[in-house]
């Protein structure tokens, strides 16, 4: 079932131009701007993450009304600065390494189940098209307190349905 669910995961980083990076056990690792940087990446890697968790509620659904049982998903978002080591000719995969990959790692940890938790700086990237709610600070090692919120929705103008889980 983990297969079914990283297949559709590697169709949604495709489709917005999102590199997977690895998956380790249940976790799938990706991020946008590798290997190319542009102006839309942190909107693109939420937009990823509404798909994903759209996805698993509605196969959520589909295993419950089975008597099956479903793991939840849990989203970190962070945005920031990585130093990136690419391996291999026809195949190229990535290693990230930084405190962005940390950051984004402590996002996750700091989420609720069926949440997108980000950083204030993606925050602040997304603020204009998304809609967020607050969820406090987290201290961090040599940075202070990290502000974090909750992405609910995309905003009601730039999105296709009454959810706001779909852009126009």
């Amino acid at each position: 079932h983990l297969d079914e669910v990283f297949m559709r995961f590697d169709s949604i980083t495709k489709k917005y131009n999102i590199q997977k990076i690895k998956t380790i056990g249940d976790t799938y690792m990706c991020a946008g701007g590798v290997p190319i940087k542009n102006n839309t990446n942190p909107v693109d890697v939420v937009l990823a993450a509404l798909e994903m968790q759209q996805f698993l509620s509605s196969l959520k659904k589909k295993y419950i009304d089975e008597g099956k049982r479903f793991w939840e998903l849990k989203i970190g978002i962070h945005t920031g600065p990585v130093t990136a080591s690419a391996t291999g000719k026809r195949k190229i995969s990535y290693d990230l390494k930084g405190e962005t990959v940390n950051t984004a790692s402590r996002m996750e940890a700091a989420s609720a189940a069926g949440e997108i938790n980000i950083s204030v700086m993606t925050y602040e990237l997304i603020k204009e098209y998304f809609t967020c709610e607050y969820n406090g600070k987290m201290p961090v090692k040599y940075q202070g307190d990290l502000e974090m919120y909750f992405v609910n929705r995309i905003k009601k103008a730039y999105s296709e349905n009454r959810e706001g889980k779909i852009p126009n």
